[in-house]
């Protein structure tokens, strides 16, 4: 079986570049991401799995059950998901979708796990950092590990920078370990 993102990739495509040209890119996100929540729910994943449920049936329970309107690009968009039986893919359509918008946007999302709570100076030279080395613009969301001993671990994408204390010792570990 592909890995879900793979599948999800052109279906998230197709739906960015409608709304794209539709300039209604933040109400897909919008709409997008709720719909990927109420997937995410294992009462709703077994039923949309249900042989019993004709595709079109599915889409009309999960609209009722995300509690959203759907427009007619919207609709073409669940009725092929429906038809492939690839419903339960919209919240990682919904990632892909937010990727390609954020790149759009020219930003990025940044995930800070750190040692100790940053204060809101500390987060703002941060962003300031990335946006000059990213060339985008920047939005933060921090987490506290105390286990990282100090440092941090910044996430943008696919890109990570462990700075760590604790990644650090294990660099240095596993090459005296060599």
């Amino acid at each position: 079986m592909a890995e879900t993102s793979t599948v999800a990739r052109p279906y998230a495509k197709a739906a960015f570049e409608y709304a794209r040209d539709h300039q209604a890119l933040s109400p897909w996100a919008e709409w997008l991401a709720k719909l990927g929540q109420v997937v995410a729910t294992r009462d709703v994943q077994s039923l949309l799995t249900s042989p019993k449920l004709s595709p079109s049936r599915k889409v009309e329970v999960l609209l009722e059950l995300a509690e959203v309107e759907a427009d007619e690009g919207q609709r073409n968009l669940l009725a092929t998901l429906a038809d492939q039986g690839r419903l339960a893919i919209l919240g990682a359509v919904a990632e892909q979708f937010e990727r390609l918008r954020a790149e759009q946007e020219q930003r990025v999302d940044v995930s800070v796990v750190s040692a100790f709570e940053l204060d809101a100076k500390q987060q703002d030279k941060l962003a300031k950092a990335l946006k000059k080395r990213l060339n985008r613009e920047i939005s933060i969301t921090t987490q506290v590990d105390s286990s990282l001993l100090g440092g941090v671990i910044l996430r943008a994408g696919d890109t990570v920078i462990d700075g760590s204390a604790r990644g650090r010792l294990n660099r240095l570990r596993e090459t005296l370990s060599a």
